[in-house]
């Protein structure tokens, strides 16, 4: 049985779109409900849940971030199987918001909920949800399980949240051009074009230039707030690539996806949640 989480500060349009679903989903189960983004978060690292809707704008955190940051929850790896979730935007009419939702790249439900439209959006999401089903079988010369990205698991979805996060704040200060950096005992600054991949651990995040490699303590969820996400991809919940630097993708001898970089020879792995990133390769 598929399941859902429904974020919203407001009582009434959570019940409301409870029952709307109820109409157009009978199968789909509600797991949880949520009052703002942090308990959406937390929520979703609880329960798993196969689609979460978010209101984009609610208090202590906005749908917009909660999106960003459910996409940095631990999935198949380190998290028995889980493969992520699709999200879902609620909103009042934004006419900047609705363009960039009819791109494609992510749905949205218009408040209050109307049983036609919301219809829609529930067969696009299953027709997402079968497709990944049906690449984790192995079918269709899939190369692996979710070859089919989650919207929240692509280029496309961290730039929209980008763009949506500044129209929602346009207070939030200017993205990162260089990074402040340890080399041996000295503080550099790097430029941000120079960089070819950050990747972290527990504790630190190593920035690699075709020249050197520095370390830094910001982890890649806080990263991918600050610098330009038209810049770099996402390939692993702990790596970001330049976009400029990615030579090729091979596959090892277990199926994973390898990322080559120019200008360096290490050769950086693709989780098993952003596999659909180079699904034609």
């Amino acid at each position: 049985m598929p399941t859902a989480l429904i974020a919203d500060d407001e009582r009434l349009m959570r019940e409301q779109l409870r029952a709307r679903l109820r109409e157009v989903w009978p199968d789909l189960e509600i797991v949880a409900e949520a009052r703002n983004g942090e308990e959406a978060v937390a929520l979703t690292a609880q329960h798993h849940p196969d689609v979460v809707f978010l209101d984009i704008r609610m208090p202590v955190l906005t749908g917009v971030d909660a999106a960003r940051q459910i996409a940095q929850l631990p999935t198949f790896e380190e998290a028995a199987g889980w493969p992520g979730c699709e999200i879902v935007f609620i909103t009042a009419y934004d006419q900047y918001a609705v363009q960039a939702f009819e791109q494609g790249v992510v749905d949205y439900v218009l408040k209050p909920a109307e049983r036609e439209r919301l219809k829609l959006t529930v067969e696009r999401v299953r027709q997402r949800m079968t497709g990944r089903a049906h690449h984790s079988a192995g079918g269709d010369d899939a190369g692996g399980p979710t070859d089919a990205p989650l919207a929240a698991h692509t280029p496309q979805m961290q730039q929209l949240l980008q763009q949506l996060a500044a129209q929602i704040n346009p207070q939030q200060p200017p993205k990162l051009r260089w990074i402040q950096a340890t080399v041996r005992q000295a503080i550099q600054m790097i430029p941000l074009e120079e960089i070819l991949f950050f990747i972290s651990d527990e504790k630190y995040t190593r920035v690699q230039t075709a020249s050197m490699e520095a370390l830094i303590r910001k982890p890649i969820k806080e990263l991918v707030e600050e610098i330009d996400m038209n810049l770099f991809w996402q390939i692993h919940r702990s790596t970001l690539v330049n976009i400029k630097a990615i030579a090729g993708v091979s596959r090892d001898e277990r199926g994973r996806q390898l990322v080559s970089v120019r200008g360096h020879p290490e050769k950086l792995e693709v989780s098993r949640s952003f596999a659909g990133l180079f699904k034609s390769m």
